[in-house]
């Protein structure tokens, strides 16, 4: 009986060890989106004061920013998509890059957004 209890107290104990694992991984694998989202914002946020830029229309700004910090872009998606796949490992790999390439699309809209209305303020 106690080679039973020992036991289960064992693959009890494992278990939670597994777990607080995972969740270690996990938790990691956040912090690693995070610093790869912060790493793309700064990189499209050092883009947005350019001189170069001033002259330049909605659409050619539109352009530029799909185009400039291709490894951090890269980077990002990438971190994103290991987090989700770790936070939601059910979950299909393509919604989880439909999920990455959004969060970016939304990002370089923001930059956009904000290079439009402070184009449109010193008219």
């Amino acid at each position: 009986m106690r080679m039973l209890v020992a036991a289960a107290l064992l693959i009890m104990s494992s278990a939670a060890l597994s777990s607080a694992a995972m969740a270690d991984e996990v938790d990691d694998a956040h912090k690693l989106a995070i610093t790869g989202r912060d790493a793309y914002w700064n990189c499209l946020a050092r883009e947005y004061p350019r001189d170069s830029n001033k002259a330049m229309s909605d659409q050619e700004f539109t352009s530029l920013i799909a185009n400039v910090c291709p490894s951090e872009r890269q980077n990002f998606r990438v971190s994103l998509i290991d987090f989700l796949s770790m936070q939601f490992p059910k979950q299909d790999a393509d919604a989880n890059l439909t999920t990455a390439n959004r969060a970016i699309e939304l990002a370089q809209k923001d930059i956009v957004t904000a290079f439009t209305r402070r184009k449109a303020a010193a008219k």
